[in-house]
């Protein structure tokens, strides 16, 4: 039976919400704060959150009033996190960036319709965009969303649009038509810039990585101030890795990088 035609658990799906407010900060929440932002009354989020604590996915701060995740969640996802030869090329290109550039530099990947940081290489620079790994955000407005979606089916990328292109910041791309132009200039040039489109006075910009099949399952970004991230220097950046992606798409089996 199709996943698709299973009625689908509205209880699971709040439980998990539960869990993505919990983990969504790094102080203990209430009851009350987690069933305001799920919309659920007080004594249905407590009952869930008593559940989840009974399974070990949260647990009490010193009040035992609050509540924060356990490290079973840690436990849940090594498998995702495991090290392994394609990890530790990823890793090494990221550091050569970073020690190169003194920039920070993230490798992210596309997970549904959101972009999440997975692994970064801290630079040397005292200002700096302090993204974490785990973070997550919107495809339609980072360098890094475009560039993986420019490589993704029309159809994924008609569902993106579908889904709407909302204003994120003053220079956001709203306008379906204008975004498909995007991902097109995107997709030809083989890199994407994100001029205040995620966030006002930031600029960032991102390479794909590819590989076996032409397949792009993530990339590499740099964020940063307009005040350091000018023109001239998102230049630079780009030139730098585009050369570390093409190194790490052919280590990859991506042999077949577009010209």
């Amino acid at each position: 039976m199709a996943i698709s035609s299973v009625s689908k658990s509205s209880t699971v799906l709040r439980a998990l919400k539960v869990l993505e407010v919990v983990g969504g900060t790094r102080e203990a929440v209430s009851a009350a704060d987690v069933a305001q932002e799920i919309g659920a009354d007080r004594s249905t989020t407590y009952r869930m959150l008593a559940t989840l604590e009974d399974a070990g996915y949260v647990v009490r701060d010193d009040s035992a009033r609050k509540f924060k995740l356990s490290y079973k969640v840690i436990s849940l996802g090594r498998n995702l996190l495991a090290e392994d030869e394609q990890h530790e090329l990823i890793r090494a290109a990221l550091r050569e960036l970073a020690a190169t550039t003194g920039e920070t530099v993230n490798y992210s990947v596309l997970e549904g319709r959101e972009t999440v940081i997975v692994m970064r290489a801290k630079g040397s620079q005292l200002v700096s965009v302090d993204f974490q790994v785990g973070d997550r955000a919107a495809v339609h407005c980072t360098s890094i969303g475009k560039i993986l979606l420019a490589y993704q089916t029309r159809a994924f990328v008609e569902d993106v649009i579908a889904c709407g292109l909302p204003l994120v910041a003053k220079n956001t791309i709203t306008d379906p038509e204008v975004f498909r132009a995007e991902l097109q200039r995107v997709r030809s040039q083989g890199y994407a810039i994100d001029d205040g489109e995620f966030a006002d006075e930031m600029r960032c910009i991102a390479v794909p990585i590819f590989e076996s099949g032409g397949k792009v399952k993530g990339g590499i970004n740099f964020s940063g101030p307009h005040s350091r991230f000018t023109y001239e220097k998102l230049d630079e950046l780009r030139e730098l890795a585009l050369k570390v992606a093409r190194c790490l798409s052919e280590k990859l089996g991506g042999a077949d990088w577009p010209t």
